[in-house]
């Protein structure tokens, strides 16, 4: 069974807004998830568990097509990133052997959050999209397909994620985790709101630095280059523009670039923890989520703990080197 997540907020909040980004609209994902459907079926998978929207995206992808055995969750929905932690839980307990998210890195997260063993096939359809792969739709479903039927050994072609954990102060173990970035804001406002500010931004600890992103993930690959084999993270100090020796112009935002000072730029070394303290708010993965209060501390590290994603073009070299797609032409 391939496992399908949709998340019908992605790509709208007011990043887009104030950005140079466009939204992505109903259409644009029911017509993703009806390429991620047709690929998997051709890789011989005709079940999968979906769950409820408001937008009906998954019947509108859907609904023309027949022979197709789709198990519907049922679940009260919240209308938070918890219907995607409900989902995503309940496709484990089901025994999905493969999940296909469609989202950004907080969809991702909230699936993570649910499922720490996942095996995911993340599909870019938010605002910040480092944790998801650039697959064509088709082809990322018929992999999740050769994935879940085991025609590809799963531990071959998937590789394990490194993830920001946070761990209390005084507690034994994290509590909670970003895929791409935690970043200290001082700022009062919780939700999806823009990290644009650079006079309120305090900490950066990022699992990964790639200068082709958008986002702190970019930023610090424009600093210092984090590769996603690399067993390191990155942390990043801001301070005033005209007060630092180093200023950085990197993309916080899709069309958006902002001048940032940096107090301190270094390497972590794997679970190697960086105590951040509040008054602060925590943004995981572009949402502001946490606010710690005055006297409240936090440890950040990275570690290679999170989901397995999926490699699409090894899975795909690999079928293809099997002749899966040929068959005897006539005489």
């Amino acid at each position: 069974m391939v496992g399908l997540v949709v998340n019908p907020r992605s790509g709208t909040d007011v990043r887009r807004a104030v950005a140079a980004a466009g939204s992505v609209t109903v259409e644009d994902k029911a017509n993703v998830v009806r390429r991620v459907v047709l690929g998997a079926r051709e890789a011989g998978v005709d079940r999968f568990v979906v769950h409820t929207d408001t937008h009906r995206i998954v019947q509108r992808a859907t609904e023309t097509m027949k022979g197709l055995d789709l198990h519907w969750l049922d679940h009260q929905m919240t209308f938070t990133e918890e219907d995607t932690v409900s989902a995503v839980a309940a496709m484990r307990d089901l025994g999905c052997g493969v999940v296909v998210v469609l989202g950004g890195d907080g969809t991702n997260r909230a699936a993570a959050r649910a499922w720490p063993d996942l095996v995911v096939v993340p599909l870019s359809t938010g605002t910040n999209n480092a944790f998801p792969v650039l697959a064509e739709a088709t082809v990322a479903g018929a992999a999740a397909g050769h994935v879940a039927t085991g025609r590809v050994p799963v531990d071959e072609v998937t590789r394990r994620a490194m993830v920001v954990r946070v761990r209390p102060d005084g507690a034994a173990e994290p509590d909670d985790l970003a895929l791409v970035d935690a970043v200290a804001v001082d700022d009062p406002y919780l939700g999806s709101f823009e990290l644009f500010e650079p006079a309120n931004l305090r900490t950066a600890v990022l699992s990964r630095a790639d200068p082709a992103a958008v986002g702190f993930a970019g930023v610090g690959g424009l600093i210092e280059p984090v590769g996603l084999d690399e067993d390191a993270g990155l942390l990043i100090r801001f301070g005033p523009a005209e007060d630092c020796d180093r200023v950085v112009r990197g993309p916080t935002a899709p069309g958006h670039y902002a001048d940032l000072g940096l107090a301190e730029v270094r390497r972590l070394a794997p679970g190697e923890e960086v105590a951040v303290d509040g008054p602060l708010l925590l943004a995981f993965d572009g949402e502001r989520k946490r606010r710690l209060v005055a006297g409240e501390r936090v440890h950040l590290s990275v570690v290679r703990d999170g989901p397995w994603v999926v490699d699409v073009a090894d899975v795909m070299a690999r079928v293809a080197a099997d002749g899966v797609y040929l068959s005897p032409g006539r005489d």
